[in-house]
């Protein structure tokens, strides 16, 4: 039995566990000895700083470059481009659907090139569709720019969330997915202040704020992926900054964690994807988040200004709940890493970040308005540091998780991402400038949208509890108590069945 190697590398047999190095050196995970407790935190730091930084960078421009049409409405857009009506509300939605579509395909490519390849080519072609958007002349020549964004942005996010488990074991996922998401709400908060001093630009070149909020950023997410190609590291076992060694245990860590299931690229894992129930239930879960996520993000700043705050006030305001927010979904990232657990946070979350729209909806008083959208964005110290943004990277992680083989997770993953996506159409009309500025519409659709995913987490929890339970009876009776009982011919009998492997155990 063969397979291919990540990125369509040379062929290397699964009975023997000896992967191609790039030394040209047999890699023996059977024969290798793992690395101690200390050894192993060097190497996570070693690869934390070699990888998160730069994939952060990366979601900071894409979150920014989608959303900063939030901050150019305030510098006269929609009065430039004669936009009126539900005008704004469509230039929104259409970018959603596109990039939804694009999902499942690029992830697909990224399983069949190399990393470093298609990142900097979807990277290169949204940093053109960003600095277009600066020089349109009017409404439609906004749709069409918003629409290939939409088609060059899909695949970062999923695809950064697969490449993340190319590197970490399933519990140590979380908190790297937390760090690269935390640059969603860095670009909420830099967002703000960037769009408030570009706007003071209006003028120069005959171009109003608006449009060099478009350009500069464009631009600036173009340098960076003029670089990115020699940045990305594809995979561990072609990593240049690990030693032969280091790049060994990497590679045996992840197959020890995998439980030897299925890596490579066939058409069959793909249907075996489309065909899982748990997939779909998490996707009606990010959905429900999705749609809160980017109605804060798109209309964080109109929210703001209608509590009675000038068009240069709520720029600036805008940046604190994006800072809490940060904070907050790192450290829950953390700590869902270090209990091995994922849907007792989710349901977490999903409580105070219910409370953060009530907050919204029930009170007229701007002060109590404000505290809300910290609760909606990040949630408060206690009881739990909870809200939309963590919910985000948890989600991914819990359903990523739960994915047997590599390309299904690859999959499952654009599959959860796309659909949660969809959300992004809902949001561009949740906040309809007919409604403010109370926006008792929106935030009453948001409360229902969270709401149906803690019910739907709560669900998935207590099935995948009762899953393992009988899991561990049926092998208690066999006498594989642990998955060193079973043998690697067992093991390899069961690779192409996913997570249904026997010997397979969720994260709950």
């Amino acid at each position: 039995m063969e397979k291919h190697s990540e990125g369509g590398g040379r062929r290397t047999s699964v009975s023997s566990h000896i992967l191609a190095d790039p030394e040209d050196k047999a890699v023996s995970f059977d024969e290798a000895v793992p690395f101690d407790q200390q050894a192993t935190k060097n190497l996570l730091r070693k690869l934390d700083y070699h990888l998160v930084p730069f994939l952060a960078l990366l979601y900071l421009l894409s979150f920014l470059d989608r959303t900063n049409i939030g901050n150019a409405r305030l510098a006269e857009l929609e009065v430039d481009l004669g936009m009126e009506g539900l005008d704004y509300n469509i230039a929104l939605a259409i970018f959603f659907p596109f990039y939804v579509a694009a999902e499942i395909p690029s992830n697909m490519m990224l399983k069949k090139l190399r990393p470093s390849i298609w990142f900097t080519f979807i990277m290169m072609a949204w940093a053109i569709c960003t600095t277009l958007m600066g020089v349109v002349q009017d409404f439609p020549g906004l749709l069409v720019c918003r629409a290939f964004l939409g088609v060059a942005e899909g695949g970062l996010f999923p695809g950064v969330t697969y490449y993340i488990t190319m590197w970490y074991r399933r519990h140590e996922c979380g908190f790297r997915m937390a760090l690269f998401f935390s640059a969603a709400t860095a670009a909420g908060a830099f967002g703000g202040l960037l769009a408030r001093g570009l706007s003071e630009m209006s003028g120069l070149g005959g171009l109003r704020g608006w449009a060099w909020i478009f350009i500069i950023e464009g631009i600036l997410t173009f340098l960076v992926a003029c670089v990115a190609y020699w940045v990305i590291n594809d995979y561990p076992k072609t990593a240049k900054f690990l030693t032969h060694s280091e790049r060994t245990e990497v590679q045996r860590r992840l197959k020890d964690d995998r439980s030897s299931l299925a890596d490579e690229f066939d058409l069959r894992y793909f249907h075996q994807a489309i065909r899982d129930w748990k997939i779909y239930v998490h996707m009606f879960i990010t959905i429900g988040i999705y749609t809160p996520l980017y109605s804060i993000a798109l209309f964080l700043p109109t929210i703001v200004r209608s509590m009675g705050y000038t068009n240069e006030r709520a720029q600036l305001m805008t940046v604190p709940p994006y800072v809490v927010a940060c904070v907050f979904t790192i450290g829950a990232g953390y700590g869902a890493d270090r209990a091995g657990q994922r849907g007792i946070f989710m349901m977490t979350f999903e409580l105070v970040a219910i409370a953060g729209f009530t907050m919204l909806i029930s009170s007229g008083r701007p002060a109590v308005q404000y505290v809300g959208t910290f609760f909606a964005a990040s949630g408060h110290s206690r009881p739990a540091p909870t809200g939309i943004y963590p919910l985000v990277p948890l989600g991914v992680a819990w359903n990523g998780n739960n994915i047997g083989g590599s390309l299904k997770r690859g999959v499952g993953i654009a599959m959860h991402v796309g659909f949660g996506n969809l959300g992004g159409v809902i949001a561009a009309f949740v906040y309809q400038s007919r409604y403010g500025p109370r926006f008792f519409n929106g935030h009453g659709i948001l409360i229902g949208t969270i709401t149906m995913s803690f019910v739907l987490s709560t669900l998935m929890t207590i099935y995948l509890r009762r899953e393992n339970a009988r899991r561990d009876k049926e092998a208690a009776a066999l006498g594989k108590m642990t998955l060193d009982d079973y043998t690697q011919e067992q093991k390899d009998e069961q690779r192409h069945r996913g997570d249904y492997a026997t010997f397979f155990r969720y994260t709950i």
